[in-house]
């Protein structure tokens, strides 16, 4: 994993690219959860070996520089473009997850020709979506939960679900690379995506699309992807039998499926199950 920090404007954004051995490959930009920093997507990135991995930390997280001024979700995009564009990439694959996700389908309608693929997870269309747990969405719109592993844990099994539920020293070692996200940036994410939707365009997408979602989802019910299914009948749906964030907590399971996707091919069946959870179904 090799960091830089990019500078847009005013803007410094933190970047880690974990660079591929290979040529030709279209490179996979991943796309955080709201306050969430690079690190945490780490063990998913190195299971994606040999394909090259691009991450960054969103303004007002991690290494990134806070703004004066909060973006809607259209502005997050475009500083995304002029950060891909530094690093010379002209079109890449794009995994959203969570607030991620909503990001990784603005990115996507605006800049059609830089996203050859969309890959969304644990995410829906926004306003109009089902909501989630009212107890999970009030801690999760509460910053200082990242202040102290010991708040982390306490709330995890409410926000996450999964295996969070089960075995809350899972969350101490799965969560131990959270670098807190400033007040400001966090509530700058929070103001991107408040009030928005794609229900009008999510259809209208050109991109191949595969939408993971967790059968155990506190914050976004399992619901959300099959009617975003609905609304993109070609998209392939993934329902996988764990919470929020498989891709932390089951990242070997679900590197195999994004390959495949990736590969245009459809992942083996024989899947190995993690943390005692079932396999993938798949829609």
């Amino acid at each position: 994993m090799k960091f830089q920090m990019i500078d847009v404007g005013r803007q410094r954004i933190r970047v880690a690219v974990w660079p591929s051995d290979r040529s030709g490959g279209t490179p996979l930009l991943l796309i955080n959860g709201i306050g969430g920093n690079i690190e945490l997507l780490r063990p998913f990135a190195e299971q994606l070996a040999p394909t090259e991995v691009i991450a960054f930390d969103a303004p007002g997280t991690g290494g990134s520089s806070t703004p004066v001024l909060p973006s809607r979700m259209s502005g997050l995009a475009k500083l995304l473009a002029e950060v891909l564009s530094r690093l010379g990439y002209r079109q890449v694959d794009v995994l959203g997850v969570s607030w991620g996700g909503a990001l990784a389908q603005q990115f996507a309608r605006d800049f059609p020709q830089r996203c050859r693929r969309l890959i969304l997870a644990g995410t829906s269309i926004g306003m109009f979506a089902v909501p989630g747990d009212p107890r999970a969405l009030i801690k999760l719109m509460w910053p200082r939960r990242f202040d102290d592993m010991e708040s982390i844990v306490k709330n995890a099994d409410t926000i996450y679900g999964g295996i969070f539920r089960k075995n809350p020293g899972y969350a101490r070692q799965h969560m131990s690379e959270i670098v807190p996200p400033r007040t400001a940036g966090y509530l700058g994410q929070m103001f991107a995506i408040s009030g928005w939707t794609s229900v009008h365009w999510f259809s209208r997408l050109k991109q191949p699309t595969l939408i993971m979602v967790g059968s155990d989802d506190p914050l976004v019910p399992a619901i959300n992807g099959r009617i975003m299914k609905l609304l993109r009948p070609s998209a392939e749906l993934v329902v996988l039998d764990c919470g929020h964030l498989f891709l932390v907590t089951q990242s070997e399971l679900v590197a195999p499926i994004v390959r495949g996707f990736l590969e245009r091919q459809r992942p083996v069946a024989a899947l190995p199950a993690l943390c005692s959870e079932p396999r993938p179904r798949f829609r």
